[in-house]
């Protein structure tokens, strides 16, 4: 990944961290790391654990940001979120997976958050 893209995308977890807390999400840990994946952005909304991949767009000419999330990608955060689960001892807890993507395309910037974006592979079990 080049230094202006790691850089970019820095700045888009920074504006996603601004607009989850301004929505009520309390931030629980940024770029968690696991050797099976990573996930951007762990917060809590409400009584839910939410896992957020942050997917960040300058122009719309490879898609937009919510359709950068391959069934790969998913399949690498679930496997990330049930290692935290299970590091934290918190697997009894309600947990799902969002999506929020930030597209500037244009002059405007546009956030989108797609809550319970997708479900935990049915192969992956605690």
């Amino acid at each position: 990944m080049s230094r202006d893209n790691l850089k970019s995308g820095v700045l888009a977890e920074d504006r996603a961290e601004g607009f989850l807390k301004a929505s009520g999400y309390k931030i629980l840990q940024r770029n968690y790391k696991t050797k099976l994946g990573e996930v951007d952005i762990v917060a809590r909304d409400k009584d839910t654990l939410c896992f957020i991949e942050v997917k960040f767009r300058s122009s719309d000419r490879f898609g937009s940001g919510l359709e950068a999330v391959s069934g790969l990608k998913q399949r690498q955060i679930s496997k990330a979120a049930l290692s935290f689960l299970k590091e934290k001892n918190l697997l009894d807890k309600r947990a799902r997976f969002d999506v929020l993507s930030l597209d500037c395309s244009g002059s405007a910037e546009k956030i989108t958050l797609i809550k319970n974006a997708f479900d935990l592979d049915a192969r992956f079990s605690y």
